[in-house]
C-alpha cells in the first residue's frame, strides 16, 4: 500500500459513462479512490450504496469519489444505473493501477477492498487497508473533515 504523504500514482481510466478520468484533472481537489472486487455483489453494493446515501455530505465536503474495479465500463454502467450511483466507476482492466497501489492479488482476479483519500496536491492523506463497506463513507468523511480542520490550524 501507498503510505500517507506519498504521491498517488497517475492514472487514466475509462469510466462507466464513457469518459476517461485522469489523475492530472483531479489536482487541486480532494478525492477518494476506492477499489471494490466486483460490481453488483453484496459487499460492493453495500459500500457503493453507503457512499450514495451519504452523497449530500460528500458533496458538501467537495469530495470526488471514484470506485475502481476490473469490471468493464459496461458492467460498471449497469451497476451504477441499477443503484443510482452519483459518482463514477472506473475500469482498471489491465490491473495497472491496482498493482501500483497494492490492491492487486496474486492468486485472485479481483482487487482487494482498499481505499485512498487523496489531497489537492496529489498526495495520499490516508490509506485504508481494510474497509468495512457499511462504515467506510462515514469514516472517510470524518477523516476529511479532520484533515481540513488541521489545515486551517496551520
Amino acid at each position: 500500500m501507498i503510505k500517507a504523504g506519498n504521491n498517488f500514482p497517475s492514472f487514466n481510466l475509462r469510466a462507466h459513462d464513457g469518459s476517461t478520468v485522469s489523475s492530472s484533472e483531479l489536482e487541486g481537489g480532494y478525492y477518494l479512490v476506492y477499489f471494490y472486487p466486483k460490481a453488483d455483489t453484496p459487499g460492493c453494493t453495500k459500500e457503493a450504496c453507503t457512499l450514495r446515501d451519504r452523497w449530500e455530505d460528500v458533496s458538501e465536503e467537495g469530495l470526488r469519489v471514484f470506485g475502481v474495479s476490473y469490471d468493464t465500463p459496461e458492467k460498471n454502467r449497469k451497476f451504477a444505473e441499477k443503484y443510482h450511483l452519483p459518482f463514477l466507476l472506473l475500469s482498471d482492466a489491465d490491473h495497472k493501477l491496482a498493482q501500483a497501489v497494492g490492491a492487486a492479488r496474486a492468486l485472485l482476479p479481483l482487487p482487494k477492498r482498499i481505499s485512498y483519500l487523496v489531497g489537492p496536491d496529489g498526495k495520499v492523506l490516508k490509506a485504508y487497508p481494510s474497509v468495512n463497506p457499511a462504515e467506510h463513507a462515514g469514516e472517510v468523511l470524518e477523516d476529511l473533515r479532520r484533515f481540513r480542520q488541521n489545515e486551517g490550524d496551520e
